[in-house]
């Protein structure tokens, strides 16, 4: 039997997703709250790995299990076991030919930027910040050369394991709110740390660091090092995976994040 569980995580308090030998990622404390519940180990696959500080409010993972168990108990017996910092949101029997990795078509990332003067401490590791204005008009302008698909090489980790840099990005809507700035990030798929990699670059133009048609200057030129750094990762979530409507996929609950409502009524009316 093969069972799917949304998982949300706060990524703050975690070495990233994938598994790693000290045993601080998100995936040794799913599996060892599986083995727990279970009585026997069981090997998960994720939708998409996220780094360490990387939030996720709509992750899923699969793994397959002789034991026959309710939805319910599923959630209930493995959040027992589980961090406060994780919990199982739902859990679905899926059909063999579901793939939390592979049967995806698009993933969503938020990204939360608090811009103030001072740092605020309620927001570590929750969002992330920087001190100086930032003109939305030019990173809007500069995200538009971004749309479509492209090699975006200049945006890839030198640690990425994707066997292709060619992504298909479908949207970037970038939305003021107070002393918030909200992004929201669609493809079919992302490299490592590609969003982390655009954030630097938008948030170099939004500061007047470079003009706007620089952002396809270096989309162009496939070179990582002419891009910007790796913004920080805090602000940063995993927001939703998209499947095809056959495998049932219950929609992940964003809302347990405060300026998610922001897209709320994007997500109604889609």
């Amino acid at each position: 039997m093969r069972i799917a569980l949304g998982i949300q995580y706060d990524g703050a308090a975690f070495c990233g997703w994938q598994s790693q030998p000290h045993g601080k990622t998100v995936q040794d404390a799913l599996e060892r709250a599986l083995r727990e519940f279970a009585c026997v180990p069981l090997h998960t696959v994720v939708a998409g790995r996220t780094d360490t500080g990387v939030h996720g409010l709509g992750q899923v993972v699969h793994f397959d299990t002789d034991l026959d168990r309710a939805p319910f108990s599923w959630v209930r017996g493995t959040n027992a076991f589980l961090p406060h910092t994780v919990a199982v949101q739902w859990a679905q029997p899926m059909p063999e030919a579901f793939h939390a990795r592979f049967s995806a078509f698009e993933r969503t990332y938020y990204y939360a930027l608090y811009v103030n003067a001072v740092r605020s401490p309620m927001l570590a590791g929750r969002a992330g910040w920087i001190h100086t204005p930032l003109d939305v008009d030019a990173m809007r302008e500069a995200a538009a050369y971004l749309i479509g698909e492209h090699d975006f090489s200049a945006f890839r980790s030198s640690e990425c394991q994707s066997k292709t840099p060619v992504k298909h990005l479908y949207q970037i809507d970038i939305r003021p709110q107070g002393d918030f700035i909200h992004f929201r990030f669609r493809a079919n798929a992302f490299l490592h740390h590609m969003v982390r990699n655009l954030m630097g670059c938008l948030v170099a133009v939004g500061r007047g660091r470079y003009p706007v048609a620089w952002m396809a200057e270096v989309l162009a030129g496939l070179d990582r090092t002419q891009a910007a750094p790796t913004f920080m990762p805090d602000g940063l979530y995993l927001a939703e995976v998209g499947y095809p409507e056959e495998f049932g996929v219950p929609r992940a609950h964003t809302a347990s994040v405060p300026w998610s409502a922001i897209w709320a009524d994007d997500a109604a009316n889609g």
